[in-house]
């Protein structure tokens, strides 16, 4: 018998499967940001009356019932998530990861691959989800031995069997995570590709040779990971809210795509964009020597047509009680919609990002600031066109972040945004959205090697070209105030820095306050030549 599958537009592959082969159906969800209850198509909270009229998607209601069916349909299975369930509504802020514990339990996953965002309340937030949950979560490229809530807890990776075979799951975490989350000073990071070299060496010694990659670095990175490393059947991967997909034109490649690696096999990457809108859903067929003969699938998008599990809806209910009315305070009204798109925010201006920059200078012009640098990464939905409620705004930012303020030289400003433009092609969230400068950046040169062309501040009321040896006033975030997100030099290099109590949400809701009805803004502060 013969399978033929479709790795590209018009490329084919051919297996022949031997009479002892067996299918794993791996079912997997990724960057699902506590997003508890369905969203709309900004990736923000849908109303009632939405959901009802079928304008919505995901929610663990509607997740809880796939994943009933598909196990229905393959006993044989996996449930996996690639990371960064923490984060994202109020949902986490309110119970601090412990009510994700309680669906994914619910739910059945059988692993996990932490993301960056399970640290950002620190390692003992992260001690405290893992204790709750009855499932393993994996990151093996990260030295756990002297911080004392994770020693002898966190695992490299796991033996998970099912239909009498042995599938060896290995975790792993971006390498860069100490800029762009907190982890505190215990943890060492370290290379993934040796790391997992090594891992597999183990897993191969005990004969275990279907290997699972739970990770959380990325879609580029996981390409380049699978290039480099033998032995990795399937990685399924997060971080990069990527869609890979055969059937949907906006993909951002097929599923799974696959990558050749140096002992001349190949390994299948899948990724199932984020947010809880899709379940990812491949078959992995292997003969009966763990190698890989076909792995076909497609991400199934959880909408209408879904019905969510009564059960799981009614305890989602119980547990947004208390944050009903805070969701629900309307405090503006937007002209227009605003987007917040990651697609738009991490590579150019976009409309959200020119709120929250235009906000925090508004609100630390007092205090003599100049320039507003807000990173890209904090910006998480949209605002649609209408009312505005505290919710909108939490869910929109959702990090409980603290203003700024310091001075800094002209030459480092440059180099901070030097910094913002060097991972726009892996639209990592360090891009700036700004306000009070503007600024030209090209890609035809490397990271951090001149992309910036030209750069002008606004003073007395015109735009200047900035002075290198002059100092201003910025004011930031506290992520990137500490150095987060790469953003090194504002750490090292910042003149009299404070870091207040003033949060980023309250200074947009005040702004917004004042400026309602608001009208989206995109006037060409950042332009790529």
């Amino acid at each position: 018998m013969n399978f033929c599958r479709a790795i590209a537009a018009a490329t084919f592959m051919c297996f022949a499967v031997s009479a002892h082969a067996e299918t794993i159906t791996v079912l997997h969800t990724n960057d699902f940001h506590s997003k508890f209850q369905p969203i709309n198509r900004f990736n923000n909270s849908c109303s009632a009356e939405d959901n009802q009229a079928g304008k919505c998607f995901g929610g663990y209601a509607r997740l809880a019932t796939v994943v009933r069916q598909n196990r229905a349909e393959s006993p044989n299975s996996l449930l996996l998530d690639a990371g960064d369930q923490f984060l994202g509504s109020l949902f986490y802020s309110n119970y601090q990861g412990l009510a994700n514990a309680e669906m994914m339990n619910s739910i059945g996953y059988d692993a996990m691959g932490a993301g960056n965002h399970e640290f950002d309340g620190g390692p003992k937030r992260l001690r405290a989800f893992m204790d709750a949950v009855n499932f393993p979560v994996l990151i093996a490229n990260a030295d756990v031995s002297a911080e004392p809530a994770l020693a002898d807890v966190l695992m490299p990776s796991i033996v998970i069997e099912r239909g009498g075979f042995q599938y060896g799951l290995i975790g792993l975490v971006p390498a860069h995570i100490h800029e762009i989350s907190s982890p505190g000073n215990n943890i060492k990071f370290t290379d993934p590709v040796e790391t997992l070299r090594h891992q597999i060496d183990q897993f191969t010694a005990r004969g275990i040779h279907r290997i699972i990659v739970i990770s959380h670095s990325g879609f580029p990175v996981d390409l380049d990971i699978a290039t480099k490393v033998s032995g990795i059947d399937l990685i399924v991967g997060g971080g990069s809210d990527t869609l890979l997909s055969n059937t949907r034109e906006n993909a951002d490649g097929p599923y799974p795509t696959w990558v050749n690696t140096p002992n001349g096999g190949r390994t299948a990457v899948v990724q199932a964009y984020a947010f809880g809108k899709f379940l990812g859903r491949l078959n992995v067929t292997f003969d009966d020597q763990g190698v890989v003969q076909s792995a076909i699938g497609e991400p199934i998008l959880l909408d209408h047509s879904i019905h969510e599990d009564e059960k799981v809806k009614a305890r989602i209910a119980e547990l947004a009680a208390p944050l009903a009315e805070l969701l629900e305070e309307v405090i503006a009204e937007a002209a227009t919609t605003v987007d917040g798109s990651g697609d738009r925010c991490r590579k150019q201006q976009c409309e959200v990002g020119t709120l929250v920059a235009t906000a925090m200078l508004e609100h630390m012009k007092p205090f003599g600031v100049d320039i507003a640098i807000a990173n890209a990464g904090g910006i998480r939905a949209s605002l649609e066109k209408g009312p505005i409620s505290t919710g909108d705004i939490l869910t929109t930012f959702p990090f409980e972040e603290v203003l700024s303020r310091f001075k800094l030289k002209g030459s480092d400003v440059v180099a901070a945004l030097e910094n913002g433009v060097s991972g726009v092609e892996d639209m990592q969230g360090r891009f700036p959205q700004v306000a009070g400068v503007r600024f030209e950046f090209t890609l035809s040169k490397q990271p951090n090697n001149g992309r910036i062309l030209k750069v002008e501040v606004m003073q007395d009321g015109e735009w200047t070209s900035i002075d290198s040896d002059k100092i201003y006033g910025i004011t930031t975030g506290q992520f990137l105030r500490s150095g987060k997100d790469g953003y090194t030099v504002l750490a090292d290099n910042a003149i009299n820095p404070y870091d207040g109590i003033t949060l980023v949400t309250d200074v947009v809701a005040n702004y917004l306050i004042a400026n309602s009805p608001y009208t989206a803004i995109i006037d060409n502060r950042i332009v790529e030549k």
